[in-house]
């Protein structure tokens, strides 16, 4: 028995699930929770809540449908950030190789700290809106 509670996974609300977890299983390299793939035939799909997967099976990160959500504006605090994730990367090389991949997934920058020594890092913003970071350590 565990002396504390185990995160199970990280729920983002988005407008559109499907393409904010298409999102984040491109760029984690994850997958679905068995069930819940696109529909293979391109046809309607239903989904509002999506589970995504490490190669091990454990869930990271679900998705939940909300129409009504409202983006973060952020460095504003217009539109609070609600949540962030932070991702961690071996090296500066990496870093940008990383950067790279996420905004060709549709992901945009909002900060750029990769000349700092100390903690390089890019503040980026989902397809959805929702900053995350991207920094080595």
């Amino acid at each position: 028995m565990s002396e504390f509670p185990v995160l199970l996974h990280t729920a983002i609300d988005a407008k559109d699930c499907r393409a904010l977890g298409e999102f984040y299983r491109e760029l984690l390299g994850l997958r679905y929770r068995q069930g819940e793939e696109p529909p293979p035939d391109g046809g309607p799909d239903e989904a509002d809540w999506l589970v995504l997967l490490d190669s091990e099976g454990n869930r990271v990160l679900t998705i939940r449908e909300k129409k009504e959500t409202t983006p973060p504006t952020w460095p504003s605090e217009q539109v609070p950030m609600q949540m962030h994730m932070d991702f961690k990367v071996r090296t500066v090389e990496d870093l940008e190789r990383h950067r790279q991949r996420a905004e060709a997934l549709g992901a945009r920058l909002l900060y750029d700290r990769s000349t700092d020594a100390g903690e390089p890092l890019y503040v980026l913003a989902d397809p959805a809106g929702h900053p995350f970071c991207l920094l080595v350590q």
